[in-house]
């Protein structure tokens, strides 16, 4: 095994080998021995050769107890094996806590034990009821809810249907079960071994009838325009993944420390304990989990390939006239998406057709899926935190990349303090249901939706496919085209009504709850509530329905935050100061009032506004606030947004040190708030007048028709690395949208434009252009050299961009599947040059926004603030929005004040040197001299940003 030292991975795997092979060294029918487990003294030369062995691969004895997770008294079993040899040894010591030295974070952590921990507002009592709930939901693994669909009414056709659904069910239980028992005995011949019998030990973790239910359970979620298989097999391999974990932690008695540990916390965040400190990190392991890979891709596929080959329905079962023969509910095709060919797993209409006939009115959901039921584990390493015994990454990336999971075991846990607590902030706060909203919202719902409203309609209101006499091969082309768009848009009515309706069932079942959304991350830091469906990163009709579910009063100036924030969320006084927003709806507040006090019958002012149901909501609470006898004392759990005003170019301007473009940005004071998007589009429009003087065509044709709306996302996308090609797209999808616009000069004018909006940028942005393109010729340089491209935030999170070439395929059996790579140390994967150099840019921008959204969290967490994010938009109560507006800005100017692009220079360097032990080649040299030539920036603008207005995070 030493042959395998230099992969963590396999590291991982002998360690675990090595301490399996102590414990069962022993001779288990042996009377003799005076050892609690009846092991006998004979075992001293194998277990000598055991340790040895460790010693000669690189690891010490210690790691056994460090790195390797134990099951049931196997901790006590070791340690008594290597006693058998090293009477003297002793456990090593747990690790004195350490405090993170960040420089941005020094006062944060220095003063901490003297800072009491921020209080929930619920009791100690309250709370371990909460984590009963949420343990008794994980440990089902599933949860079944009802939909809030409206239920039809049962008629003949739905119960026949309904029976017929519960036989098939039953008899697919049977042939499934049949065939996986028969699957797994062909696969324990040893005359039969075969590349597929090492899936043997996936198909035995779990029981026969758990493999059997998880299948019926991926059938019955199966839309009919089928899935593709890679993520069939995935889904299928996750869910048995994810219970056999479950099952593995409390074979190894992990709940009874997580239920310790979470007593412990319950006392820093109870509002009856005592005070405690900031800084508790609960000393729990738990295995990384790399090995999912390979169990999701393989043992996904062989699930994949038992349903399809044992689950039957009998053609003639919805017509007796047809003949009874047995055939396959599931198909598999392919489909073509550009040059790649991607096997599908599709229904057959009889099974879709009777899924759909009885009309069904539950849906059911892992338990990782449901927000939880109590504050979330806290995150104390990457392998701990979140939910209860549900498996949870703390950075999400695809199974077979394992490079990040590395990074983050090679990263000193002390580095991730500041990442792993604001984590844990913004997965604290509470939530609760707005019920007068939700109800509006599921009335429309089922009154066939509203596109308008953002409510999707029902596939009953799906255009009707076109008709015509004869065999569809001598249709017209045009007549096959329309029947291609009406698939189409029924297609996507179907997602678009599926995914609305797991919101609002989720958030319906939930009305009278109060619920947390534990967060984890992507590779570039940006935070994600953890359950997929419903969280506040949704749309519009998401976001109104979720409140806060602490409240606080709303203070001197809470009302007048209301306010604005409603206009905010009209988009229509962009340009114009608070104080003329606050005017404006005040005038406006007959609307208002009317919009609150009868949604659906009255005016309906707010349906024509930019977000109209947070819209409604932001009404309804006006409403009620300023009717209330003492508005600054009304209690509200409303969440007031701020928004970060075109925050990609906002980094641009702070890196150079560019004043003229911080002020377009909103970054320093100024007498109005700034739009960068008007700004651009009237550069834009000056470039073109003197075009059309010098009599450029183009240019005069254009005349009267650059507006903001032109050049918006092309100037918003600019900053995340669009390419001119990219920009023309954009400009020319807003073009065809103008009714004035002559059709004939499209490409001629989106060409013309985006050339215009890119020197635009380069003129009103003059360092941003030269930091981009340092980044882009500089990521490109380190791939040509073989390398991914890694940075480590301002905060300590170590990252690496994951774009690799291509993986070759395997066929398995069934289609084929792209090969899972099973080990970064014996399979390298080279880095996708293109895509490492252009996404480098915008990942760079995005860590860096991550970094301050983290900043502003624990400065939030330290005030006492409520705080929650949607990456560039900050949430918080009322009253608190001055003081978060305040930490936001501080910490921005905090930020900004690090050498940032110097340290990003330093750490490339060095790790472009460590890379490489030959003598620097030509190419080396080049990337050396790239990597040092760091763009010039201008002077420092932190007083100007310290002192800036409210506008920066106003605009949009």
């Amino acid at each position: 095994m030493g042959l395998l030292v230099g992969s963590w991975v396999l590291q991982r795997m002998e360690l675990s080998f090595l301490a399996q092979a102590a414990l069962h060294s022993c001779s288990s029918s042996c009377t003799t021995c005076s050892d609690p487990w009846g092991r006998s003294n004979l075992s001293r030369v194998p277990l000598l050769r055991y340790l040895q062995q460790l010693n000669s691969d690189g690891f010490h004895v210690d790691e056994l107890f460090q790195k390797c997770l134990f099951e049931k008294d196997e901790k006590e079993m070791v340690l008594w094996a290597i006693r058998t040899v090293q009477p003297n040894y002793q456990l090593p010591p747990p690790p004195s806590p350490q405090i993170c030295k960040s420089s941005l974070l020094q006062d944060f952590y220095a003063r901490e034990t003297m800072v009491p921990y921020p209080k929930l507002d619920f009791s100690m009592k309250e709370l371990q009821e909460c984590f009963q709930q949420q343990l008794e939901m994980e440990l089902k693994n599933t949860i079944t809810i009802e939909s809030v669909e409206a239920a039809k009414p049962l008629t003949p056709q739905a119960v026949k249907a309904r029976e017929l659904l519960g036989t098939l069910r039953s008899q697919w239980h049977d042939a499934i079960l049949q065939a996986l028992q028969n699957s797994k005995r062909s696969m324990a011949k040893p005359r039969r071994l075969s590349k597929h019998s090492m899936l043997y030990p996936y198909l035995c973790l779990l029981p026969d009838e758990e493999y059997v239910d998880i299948m019926l359970q991926v059938l019955n979620d199966l839309s009919p325009q089928g899935e593709s298989l890679a993520v069939l097999a995935r889904e299928l391999g996750s869910k048995v993944y994810d219970r056999y974990i479950i099952q593995r932690k409390l074979r190894s008695c992990q709940l009874e420390k997580v239920q310790e540990v979470y007593k412990n916390y319950v006392q820093l965040l109870a509002k009856d304990s005592q005070v405690g400190a900031l800084r508790a990190r609960c000393p729990i392991q738990e295995s990384s989990g790399l090995e999912k890979s390979v169990l999701c891709r393989a043992g996904g596929e062989k699930g994949a390939k038992l349903l399809v080959k044992a689950v039957k329905v009998p053609r003639n079962i919805l017509n007796r006239r047809l003949q009874s023969k047995p055939i396959p509910v599931l198909y598999h095709v392919y489909s073509f998406y550009s040059s790649w060919q991607v096997g599908r797993i599709k229904p057959h209409p009889i099974f879709s057709r009777l899924v759909s006939e009885a009309a069904e009115t539950t849906l059911t959901f892992n338990s990782s899926a449901m927000p939880m039921l109590c504050p979330p584990l806290p995150w104390t390493s990457p392998h701990f935190g979140a939910f209860v015994l549900n498996d949870t990454k703390l950075m999400r990336f695809m199974d077979d990349i394992i490079h990040h999971q590395l990074l983050l075991e090679q990263c000193p846990l002390v580095n991730l303090h500041p990442v792993l607590d604001a984590l844990n902030q913004l997965g604290n706060c509470a939530w609760k249901i707005n019920q007068p909203v939700l109800d509006i919202i599921i009335s429309i719902f089922n009154d066939k939706g509203d596109e308008k409203l953002d409510i999707p309609p029902p596939l009953s209101e799906a255009p009707k496919p076109p008709t015509a006499p004869g065999h569809f091969s001598t249709w017209s082309e045009s007549l096959k085209h329309e029947l291609f768009l009406c698939k189409k848009k029924t297609a996507e009515m179907h997602s678009l009504r599926m995914d609305a309706l797991y919101k609002l069932s989720i958030a319906n079942y939930v009305r009278d709850k109060v619920f947390w959304f534990p967060h984890n991350m992507d590779f570039r830091g940006r935070t994600y509530p953890c359950p997929p469906y419903f969280n506040h990163l949704g749309n519009d009709v998401t976001r109104a329905i979720l409140l806060f579910a602490e409240g606080r009063p709303l203070g001197p100036r809470g009302l007048d935050w209301l306010k604005i924030h409603l206009i905010n969320l009209t988009g229509l006084k962009k340009k114009n100061t608070l104080q003329e927003r606050l005017d404006y709806a005040n005038e406006i507040m007959e609307d208002i009032l009317d919009s609150a006090d009868n949604p659906l019958t009255g005016r309906k002012w707010w349906m024509n506004t930019d977000e109209p149901w947070q819209a409604l909501a932001c009404c309804m609470e006006i409403a009620k606030a300023s009717r209330s006898p003492d508005p600054a004392a009304y209690i509200s759990h409303f969440p007031v947004h701020q928004d970060g005003s075109c925050n990609g170019l906002q980094h641009y301007a702070a890196l150079g040190r560019d004043l003229s473009g911080a002020v377009s940005v909103n970054l320093v004071p100024c007498g109005l708030p700034q739009d960068v998007y008007s700004a651009v589009a009237q550069q834009v429009e000056e470039f073109r007048k003197k075009d059309a003087e010098r009599g450029v065509k183009i240019a005069q044709v254009l005349q009267g028709l650059i507006s903001r709306k032109v050049v918006k996302q092309t100037v918003m996308t600019v900053v995340y690395g669009v390419t001119r090609y990219g920009g023309r797209l954009q400009i020319e999808k807003r073009l065809k949208e103008i009714d004035e616009f002559p059709e004939e000069y499209l490409w001629e004018a989106s060409h013309y434009l985006v050339k215009q909006v890119f020197n635009g940028i380069k003129e009103m942005f003059s360092a941003t252009r030269d930091i981009q393109s340092w980044l882009t010729e500089s990521a490109k340089l380190i791939a040509q050299s073989g390398r991914t491209v890694e940075w480590v935030t301002p905060l300590g999170l170590p990252i690496i961009q994951p774009y690799y070439r291509s993986r070759p395929t395997l066929n398995c059996g069934m289609q084929n599947l792209s090969c899972p790579s099973s080990s970064p140390a014996l399979s390298p994967r080279k880095p996708d040059t293109v895509k490492q150099k252009n996404a480098f840019p915008p990942n760079f921008i995005h860590s860096l926004d991550s970094t301050h959204m983290m900043l502003t969290a624990l400065h939030c967490l330290r005030k006492g603030l409520t705080f929650v994010s949607v990456h560039d938009c900050y949430w918080t109560h009322a009253l608190t929005v001055d003081v978060m507006n305040q930490i936001c800005r501080q910490q921005f100017v905090a930020l900004h004040s690090e050498k940032i692009l110097q340290d990003l220079s330093e750490f490339m360097l060095e790790n472009s040197s460590r890379s490489s032990t030959e003598p620097i080649a030509r190419w080396q040299k080049r990337l050396m001299e790239q990597l040092s030539n760091v763009p010039k920036t201008g002077r420092s603008m932190g007083q100007e940003l310290q002192s800036s207005g409210m506008f920066w995070r106003q605009g949009e």
